[in-house]
């Protein structure tokens, strides 16, 4: 595996092998002194030319505990405010000798052509393009679900599929790079998907898609469901009106309080995801997002430990026999 552009691409051993590595990052992260030494002397560039808080943060400090030096590159301010194209970027990384490139873009396909357009020879992660892919985010909610299937049944993370498992993704399919991404790792793992959302928040193309589509979520609930991922409504992207009111959806297609206690009086646990920021009212209610059955606060901590993992495979070559091998 040279770089991680999309969750498409990953084989289950691959998966596996990341998932695996990321459980070990995670003890590490448990320790008193949070830091490998795997990557000292070695240059990641955080190329994010579109805003983000937590997944640069998250990037930031798996790259510290790895011992990475780290240049941060932010479009506003810099030369890409000036009219400078990727190709002339890209060939500034690779004349400063950068040795892995993180980069977040509004444009689809933007860290594609950035690691196939032959301009720079690294490892190039995505960080999120457009509405394509967030690869990183779906390895890290592949975490926490591999962690709620383990603890439910009792077994251990390491080598563990999520075979079985029926999960809903909720909301905003149709901007959704995180629904996307997650829906080919969720699958390749073995889960079943379902995709519910309002007619027009799905993407034409999705009957070619495997997922099983519900347009309303009380449905979704009554079939069965083992987990449930919220998404935020991006308002950002929209351009049209997509659903008549905020107080509209949320009535739908959130996860009210009524709908919450349904779930929690439920004869097995279901564990409650979202992706982040949420929009608490709208489609979370504050006694979900709040709960024990909320998995949120694991999802950020797991992101931590799945970009360390990424960044170490694809900057070593190695896989997670080098931490498991003696066990």
């Amino acid at each position: 595996m040279k770089h991680l552009l999309d969750t498409q691409d990953l084989s289950l051993p691959e998966a596996l092998d990341i998932l695996d590595t990321a459980d070990y990052m995670g003890e590490i992260g448990q320790r008193e002194v949070k830091k490998l030494p795997v990557l000292q002397g070695r240059t990641v560039v955080n190329l994010f030319f579109e805003d983000s808080t937590r997944t640069r943060l998250s990037f930031e400090a798996a790259e510290k505990r790895l011992s990475a030096d780290i240049i941060n590159f932010s479009a506003k301010g810099s030369s890409v405010s000036k009219g400078e194209s990727l190709k002339d970027t890209a060939q500034t990384l690779a004349a400063i000798k950068a040795d892995a490139v993180v980069i977040r873009h509004s444009a689809s396909g933007a860290p594609q052509r950035l690691a196939q357009a032959g301009w720079i020879d690294v490892p190039v992660l995505n960080a999120g393009d457009g509405t394509h892919a967030h690869p990183t985010q779906a390895l890290l909610d592949a975490m926490t679900l591999r962690q709620f299937k383990a603890r439910v049944e009792g077994r251990e993370t390491r080598g563990l599929t999520l075979e079985g498992m029926r999960i809903a993704i909720v909301g905003d399919i149709l901007h959704s790079r995180v629904a996307r991404s997650n829906l080919w790792l969720l699958h390749t793992l073995g889960a079943t998907v379902k995709f519910v959302a309002p007619p027009t928040l799905l993407p034409v193309e999705i009957k070619h898609w495997p997922a099983e589509v519900y347009y309303d979520l009380d449905d979704a609930i009554e079939s069965g469901l083992d987990a449930i991922m919220m998404l935020r409504i991006q308002k950002e992207r929209m351009n049209d009106a997509f659903f008549p009111s905020s107080q509209e959806y949320s009535r739908r297609w959130g996860l009210t309080p009524e709908r919450f206690i349904r779930l929690d009086s439920a004869s097995h646990e279901t564990a409650i995801l979202h992706p982040g920021p949420m929009n608490r009212g709208l489609e979370i209610c504050a006694q979900a997002a709040d709960s024990p059955r909320s998995w949120v606060l694991r999802q950020v901590t797991n992101g931590v430990s799945v970009r360390m993992a990424v960044l170490y495979l694809l900057m070593t070559g190695g896989s997670s026999a080098d931490f498991y091998s003696g066990s």
